[in-house]
C-alpha cells in the first residue's frame, strides 16, 4: 500500500499541513476548488493522534463529515464535544472553534468551506497544550 493512503481512507493523505495552523502532524489533500459556481471548498483533513487545527473562524461557516476515528470539537466557551467516524457537524459562520484527533486516535474528516468572497477563514491562536489536555481528561 502507498504510504500516503491510510488503510481506512478513500483519499490520498496529500500534503502536510502548516504548523502556522495545525499542532502536530496534519496531513490535508483538496478535493474541490471554490470555482465561482460553487462558494465552497471540500477537502480532505487527516489528524495524527494529538493533531488539531488551531482556533479559527469562517465567515460562512463549515461543514465536518468525520470519515474515520475519533476527535473533538470544541466553540469558545464551551465545553469540547467528542467526535467519531459518521458524525457531522455544522458549524454557523463567525464561531470561534478547533476540531482535531483525540490524544489516542487519528481522525478524518471531509470539511466542506463556504467562502464569503475570497476568504474562507481566520487562522487564531494554537489551541494550549493545556487545553487539549483538558479535554482529552474530561472525556
Amino acid at each position: 500500500m502507498d504510504s500516503t493512503t491510510s488503510q481506512n481512507n478513500i483519499f490520498p493523505k496529500g500534503q502536510l499541513g502548516s504548523v502556522d495552523y495545525f499542532t502536530g502532524t496534519v496531513w490535508v489533500t483538496p478535493l474541490l476548488a471554490d470555482d465561482g459556481v460553487n462558494h465552497f471548498s471540500i477537502g480532505n483533513v487527516v489528524f495524527e493522534a494529538g493533531a488539531r487545527a488551531n482556533w479559527h473562524t469562517h465567515p460562512r461557516g463549515q461543514v465536518l463529515i468525520v470519515t474515520d476515528g475519533q476527535g473533538f470539537y470544541q466553540e469558545k466557551g464551551k465545553p469540547a464535544q467528542p467526535i467519531k467516524k459518521g458524525d457531522v457537524i455544522n458549524i454557523p459562520p463567525h464561531v470561534e472553534h478547533w476540531h482535531g484527533a483525540s490524544a489516542n486516535s487519528a481522525m478524518t474528516h471531509i470539511a466542506i468551506t463556504n467562502f464569503e468572497k475570497e476568504e474562507f477563514v481566520t487562522w487564531l491562536t494554537p489551541v494550549t497544550d493545556a487545553e487539549y489536555k483538558e479535554v482529552n481528561l474530561t472525556k
